[in-house]
């Protein structure tokens, strides 16, 4: 049976076919209703629940819903159930999303702290070999992040990630024990193959549980996870190193070791703590009651119409191709990467080769500019759901990001203190721009197959950005390291054009549906968030 909810104009009652309505109530009062008869979807079964005027009829704040079992969910004040609700959502999927997000950058976290070590001799990892090992992980990666995408909703949340992070895991432990180059190599493309489905599922999966103007704060959050861990897992791995020796390992393996029960230990956790898609949340472990799902379900069906996902075939997921968007999303991602793969992977060098610190305090070092991140990636986030901006925001980042690197690579810029806090400048703005051009896409497309293999693909070409990315900074260039400094720049020159472009087209086609109600995303009365 469908959901239906009853609209209230003081002299009748009529049944509309949405989810959520707006009673109007004297004297100017609003609540908000939600009255699911049944919902039925693919995956789940439906609530019961029936429309009571209590006393005082329709001309009261006496509106009430039943559930099959005697719940009463009558609410005048919705934003008060909405933000119980979110904050549910808040402590259970923000918290092990941003937990796992960071075990995404594990390994870049490893691989860039030990790069500083013996690794490089004892694997004789010389020339370009450590750039090739960085380019099969991210190759790995790419090839199957569209499939591993689209298994977290036909496998489900709870299972598929706790799946894959265990054999994250497993495979990070065992590079512990590498001997040469080549079987370092070869471990790496597994890892890449665990952990592809990590980043573009989480991104997906927080994007059906969040209205459009809620998405930027919780992709910061992810973001702000993942950046704790680079800056923590530094220092950390500055400890393990000293380890060296002990048990007949180098501190290179103990990292390895110890990382890989610590990304063990969070896989088998997962399975309890992950929670499910709205329209299952009431599986999940000691979640939301089977009312509360719906609810939330309609919130997100209220807000653009595509909370039940179709059932599924190939050509759902074909079609989405032919849409340029997916083209512009992906192409800002691999502009985005291109900065993200020579700080994250690279820092350490370049603060050893390039400003000349020893071992220990380039691991070290490389710690501060990703706690700094954190703060503007959260505020600008903040300001960008609470005004609605995404474009602009965008646009701030990247000239942020522009000055971080005229500082870090100018020829008059050579001072060490001004060259670090170019890096501070730089690494704050690219994380900001991850969580802003998440909320940027995800605001921006609609459908559940659409969301999975738009979220696919952008992050794949965020990794063939990282395979550019891996390239560019060039130990023979040390220390001003030309190459990567004015391609960052570059890149993020095309990000300014690319969202500029975007933002006009998306102000037009807005105009034309107030105008003439022209249907966008294929949703009657949806607008463009830019």
């Amino acid at each position: 049976m469908p959901a239906a909810a009853w609209e209230c104009d003081f002299s009748q009652l009529s049944c509309c076919d949405s989810h959520t309505q707006l009673f109007s109530l004297p004297p100017k009062r609003t609540i908000r209703f939600y009255l699911w008869m049944g919902l039925q979807s693919p995956s789940s079964g439906g609530a019961t629940l029936t429309e009571r005027p209590v006393e005082g009829g329709c001309g009261g704040d006496n509106i009430a819903a039943v559930a099959a079992g005697g719940e009463m969910i009558n609410r005048e004040d919705t934003d008060g159930l909405e933000r119980k609700l979110r904050l549910k959502v808040d402590i259970r999927l923000c918290t092990i999303a941003g937990i796992l997000c960071s075990l995404n950058l594990l390994d870049s976290v490893i691989i860039s702290s030990a790069s500083v070590t013996s690794m490089m001799t004892d694997l004789s990892l010389e020339g370009n070999r450590y750039s090739v090992a960085i380019f099969i992980f991210t190759i790995a990666s790419v090839i199957f992040q569209l499939p591993s995408t689209v298994a977290v909703r036909l496998v489900g949340p709870r299972r598929w990630f706790s799946l894959i992070t265990i054999c994250f895991g497993v495979i990070t432990l065992c590079t512990t024990f590498v001997e040469n180059w080549r079987q370092m190599i070869v471990v790496r493309f597994f890892l890449g193959m665990s952990v592809s489905g990590m980043y573009p599922g989480l991104t997906y999966l927080i994007s059906t549980w969040y209205t459009r103007e809620e998405q930027q704060l919780r992709f910061a959050f992810l973001q702000a996870g993942e950046v704790s861990l680079l800056a923590s897992g530094n220092i950390m791995n500055y400890g393990l190193n000293l380890l060296g020796g002990r048990s007949g390992l180098e501190g290179w393996r103990w990292m390895f070791l110890v990382n890989g029960l610590i990304t063990i230990f969070f896989g088998i956790i997962t399975y309890w703590w992950m929670i499910d898609f709205p329209e299952n949340a009431h599986h999940s472990f000691r979640f939301f009651t089977k009312t509360e799902s719906d609810i939330a379900t309609g919130r997100i069906h209220n807000d653009r119409k595509d909370a039940i996902p179709e059932p599924f075939s190939i050509s759902k997921i074909l079609v989405h191709f032919l849409d340029f968007k997916l083209y512009g999303f992906s192409c800002l991602f691999f502009l985005l990467n291109l900065v993200a793969t020579s700080l994250s992977y690279f820092l350490p060098i370049i603060l050893q080769g390039g400003m000349g610190f020893d071992t220990d305090k380039s691991i070290l070092l490389s710690a501060p500019p990703y706690y700094y991140a954190i703060i503007p990636v959260l505020l600008t986030s903040l300001l960008g759901d609470k005004l609605r901006l995404r474009g602009p925001l965008i646009v701030f980042n990247s000239l942020s990001l522009i000055a971080g690197f005229l500082m870090l690579g100018l020829p008059a810029s050579q001072q060490v203190t001004v060259r670090y806090i170019g890096i501070f400048l730089a690494t704050g703005a690219y994380v900001s721009n991850w969580a802003a051009l998440n909320a940027y896409q995800a605001n921006n497309i609609v459908g559940q197959w659409k969301r999975a293999t738009v979220a696919a693909s952008v992050t794949a070409c965020n990794g063939l950005g990282g395979i550019a990315g891996s390239f560019i900074v060039k130990s023979s260039e040390a220390p001003t390291y030309e190459t990567a400094v004015w391609v960052s720049i570059g890149s993020h020159i095309l990000i300014l054009v690319i969202v500029i472009m975007f933002s006009v087209y998306f102000h037009v086609m807005n105009r034309q549906q107030r105008a003439s109600g022209k249907i966008i995303e294929g949703v009657d009365g949806f607008h463009y968030t830019y």
